[in-house]
């Protein structure tokens, strides 16, 4: 009966707090007075729109102390809230896993990939349909085991993960499409969003009457650097001052925004992927002006500084265009009259890339930067600057790898305008929020382990910690876990660190020496949910190996 109660508490105060005399202010008090979102009311249950960038930095968008142009999203932040200790879990499949199961990764054969995300786990757009939902995907997919087609109503689908000029491998409905048949952009950020605008104009056109849950799942700012020459040359001049001092920058405004309070690390100038080409292999493919580590800008050449001044007004260039686009977006959501009473979340799918390889159509040298010839990727120097101010890279699980920008856009259900929450949350907290708020009762199919996440909804009024028995990290051997505050943390096979996140959230400070016994108990932890998530779907088995044919 409490539950219930403070249900109904809920949605008298969410009726409350929309502005007097709103056509949507209207349909909520009808539909309470109807019986709330379970009555005859109509337009009473939230939209959803869950957009998802890759590979973008911590501190890429204005609103998190970042100095590319992001109007759209500074205007989303300012008129919602933005959670600054959001984890992702530091790759894009893991998280973009997560996000739509609600699981671990581990726990639905994801991370390691073992055989595909299991029937006991349905996505978000399943759960949807219970409450009367419609859902719309566009975008990267990487759910594996699972088809966008299987739950989504509509979806376009970017398989093509090198190209942003004119790609192929999109599929609509399952159905091979070029990126465009009707003179419209080719340019694959725009693509997706473009097919996300029309899911929504026929949903406005056919199935009104309709709840709708769009996941817009760009691949911007990912590698290859490719970006419209409109947008690059926004950014011609912005980075030549170089990483350092871009770096400093946007840690001082990320302390006077209250965002972060910690100091600011040096450059980790050792550490990039082991699957990186060798410096060697950079200056003979890519040029003298490329640099392999993340060293001080002062050491870098001429030729070396303004190249990678070049590459980071491509990556800046990448996310502007994708800003430009969610504002089309939310330009659509208030011509359809569901802009206040859309629930719009905005995440990146783990930290900005150190990666420098070369794949798709190779590298041409002589090809202008940014353009379908090129494939450059922006680099540890300028991926620790993305990161600001926190240390490493996408695919670690220092804060780096694993922090993610967080905006929450709800006017008809968030008072709350342009604050901060800095309660602690994961991936895994969006399906239980976002089933409460749809009113949907959260519940696990036969055999399933719990949901590990929680809803978030009780930080959306007020900036509070919520509790959480631990969050979980392990990707490609490099494993975390925190508890608290307290945080341990290792690359790969190195040992643990332990760092107090409340005082240093940049992972200066190892604090494991002087506290073995913490260490241990919480290495224990992590032992344990490593050993319980990997159970809870076993292998599938792959089938037997093919016997190579023998040459001629």
């Amino acid at each position: 009966m409490n539950h219930l109660w403070n249900r109904r508490q809920f949605l008298r105060q969410t009726v409350a707090g929309v502005a007097g005399g709103t056509a949507l202010g209207a349909a909520l008090q009808s539909a309470w007075a109807q019986g709330g979102p379970g009555g005859a009311g109509k337009g009473v249950k939230p939209n959803f729109v869950i957009v998802m960038a890759d590979d973008m930095g911590y501190s890429d968008a204005g609103c998190f102390g970042g100095d590319v142009k992001t109007p759209a999203l500074d205007s989303l932040a300012a008129g919602g809230i933005r959670f600054t200790q959001c984890y992702s879990t530091a790759r894009c499949w893991p998280s973009r896993t997560c996000l739509l199961t609600g699981y671990y990764a581990q726990q639905v054969r994801a991370d390691p990939q073992r055989g595909g995300v299991p029937d006991w786990a349905p996505l978000l757009s399943a759960r949807l349909k219970e409450q009367g939902y419609r859902s719309y995907h566009s975008g990267k997919w990487h759910i594996i085991g699972k088809k966008s087609g299987d739950t989504f109503d509509r979806s376009l689908t970017a398989n093509d993960h090198d190209h942003f000029h004119n790609p192929g491998g999109l599929q609509l409905d399952g159905k091979a499409v070029k990126a465009s048949e009707d003179g419209r952009a080719t340019y694959l950020t725009s693509v997706i969003a473009d097919h996300g605008i029309d899911f929504l104009r026929e949903h406005a056109d056919k199935h009104k009457d309709s709840p709708f849950f769009l996941y817009l799942a760009f691949t911007c700012p990912h590698f290859p650097l490719h970006a419209l020459k409109e947008d690059i040359e926004k950014y011609k001049d912005r980075y030549s001052e170089g990483w350092d001092v871009m770096r400093r920058k946007r840690w001082q405004r990320l302390r006077e925004m209250g965002i972060v309070s910690c100091e600011m690390p040096t450059l980790d100038g050792e550490v990039v992927p082991g699957w990186n080409l060798s410096e060697d292999k950079l200056r003979e493919r890519i040029g003298p002006g490329e640099a392999g580590r993340a060293v001080p800008w002062d050491r870098l050449t001429d030729a070396q500084k303004a190249f990678q001044a070049r590459k980071m007004a491509i990556h800046a260039a990448m996310i502007d265009r994708m800003d430009q686009e969610i504002a089309r977006v939310v330009a659509q959501l208030k011509a359809m009259g569901q802009f206040e009473n859309t629930v719009i979340v905005f995440l990146s799918d783990n930290g900005a890339s150190a990666e420098q390889i070369i794949r798709g159509s190779g590298h041409d040298p002589a090809a202008e930067p940014g353009s379908a010839g090129s494939y450059l990727c922006l680099g540890p120097g300028w991926s620790s600057a993305a990161n600001t101010p926190f240390r490493l890279h996408k695919s670690w699980v220092h804060e780096g790898g694993c922090s993610s920008p967080c905006i929450v856009h709800w006017p008809a259900g968030i008072q709350a305008r342009g604050e901060l929450r800095h309660a602690v949350c994961h991936f895994i907290d969006v399906v239980p929020t976002v089933l409460e708020l749809a009113g949907v009762k959260q519940r696990e199919c036969e055999g399933a382990p719990k949901l590990p996440g929680r809803s978030l909804r009780p930080a959306f009024g007020q900036d509070k910690p919520l509790p959480f028995d631990y969050i979980f990290f392990h990707h490609i051997g490099n494993r975390a876990i925190r508890v608290g505050d307290w945080k341990i943390v290792a690359k790969g096979k190195d040992p643990w660190e332990l760092y107090d996140l409340k005082s240093d959230r940049c992972e200066m400070k190892n604090l494991a020496a002087g506290q073995p016994q913490r260490v241990k108990e919480m290495a224990e932890l992590w032992e344990r949910c490593e050993k319980e998530f990997n159970a809870a779907a076993p292998s599938v088995p792959r089938g037997p190996k093919k016997t190579p044919r023998k040459k001629n």
